[in-house]
């Protein structure tokens, strides 16, 4: 049964920028149901006897986003228990340290806004940003120490994939990797990889079975990689009354991603392009004219195939899930990674 328009689930999911509807009545009521219960233990958990420290918290906690990482916990736990108690927190914790690490990119990138708003690093200055960012990760482990040691385990190995990832970016690819390669595990370690863990926690604390677990957390890897590739083709190829996002930012701020790779991969890209590429652009002219000629190039074909490719891999895995509303909610999710480049 359809949702009526205007809903407050369907304002969460489609609403938000997710960009999916969850037609299903019950389902949707379930996870309308955990979000909330995410959002209170969220607030309550960054509530600190520094009247300071919640503030600098809430900054981004109330920022709203699309509350993705909770929402694939949520959907993950609808083939078990989907309101246990260490559901919600698990949802809680994904959400808390994407937030934490949010707060340490707008300093490694120098933002000045993020979700709308002028970023922590800005309104305040680099240090609280970071000791704020520190601040979740210390109430994220108050969390997760309550599911166990083995949470505590699979979280901490989470953490080093998170800074590993962050790390490869920072030190660039060596001399003697493929880039693309180098590329796609970055982007598992600083995306995928979160979420890859909130599709374990929301199928394991649920109490759903090895395989089913196993098979949520391969779908989150897959598509949090998915979600990064399909980024780098907006930053390209969509118009800003489309995509709500200034193309280009990426060359402007000298970052090569899946499709300039490819790109500079293919030995008859046109040399202007290499030329723009090895470079980070200052000039509207010159980033207009990278547009235009990626553009035209094969990297950008060659991105929509890998993306395709991911996506592929994404629905085999949820072929071997139970035929639930949730699958059926995952496979909209799946087909909107791709859709929304197109």
């Amino acid at each position: 049964m359809s949702r009526p328009a205007g809903d407050p689930i369907s304002e969460l999911i489609k609403g938000s920028g997710i960009g999916i509807d969850i037609a299903d009545a019950a389902l949707a009521d379930s996870v309308q149901q955990g979000i909330g219960r995410v959002e209170r233990l969220l607030h309550d958990s960054v509530q600190s006897d520094f009247d300071f420290a919640t503030r600098t918290s809430l900054h981004l906690v109330d920022a709203g986003g699309k509350r993705f990482r909770p929402l694939f916990t949520l959907l993950a736990a609808q083939f078990g228990n989907p309101q246990a108690d260490e559901v919600i927190t698990s949802a809680a914790v994904v959400e808390m340290i994407h937030l934490a690490t949010l707060y340490h990119d707008d300093v490694m990138d120098e933002a000045t806004m993020r979700r709308g708003a002028t970023s922590a690093n800005a309104r305040w200055d680099n240090s609280i940003a970071i000791l704020t960012g520190d601040f979740l990760f210390a109430q994220a482990s108050a969390l997760i120490a309550d599911l166990g040691a083995e949470a505590v385990r699979e979280m901490a190995r989470t953490f080093e994939l998170l800074v590993t990832g962050q790390m490869r970016e920072t030190v660039g690819v060596g001399p003697d990797e493929d880039a693309v390669e180098f590329y796609l595990q970055v982007i598992f370690e600083k995306t995928g990889s979160l979420i890859a863990t909130a599709g374990r926690f929301g199928a394991w604390f649920s109490g759903a079975d090895e395989a089913t677990v196993e098979s949520l957390e391969r779908i989150g890897r897959l598509i949090g990689i998915g979600f990064q590739i399909s980024d780098d083709i907006i930053d390209i190829a969509s118009p800003p009354e489309e995509s709500g996002k200034t193309p280009g930012t990426d060359l402007r701020e000298g970052v090569r991603t899946l499709p300039m790779l490819y790109a500079l991969a293919d030995p008859d890209t046109d040399p202007r392009l290499r030329d723009l590429l090895s470079r980070a652009l200052t000039e509207d002219a010159e980033v207009h004219e990278a547009l235009d000629l990626l553009r035209a190039s094969n990297g950008l074909e060659r991105t929509r195939a890998t993306l395709d490719e991911y996506a592929n891999d994404a629905r085999k895995e949820l072929a071997s899930l139970p035929d639930t509303p949730a699958r059926e909610a995952l496979s909209v999710l799946v087909d909107y990674v791709v859709a929304r480049t197109r």
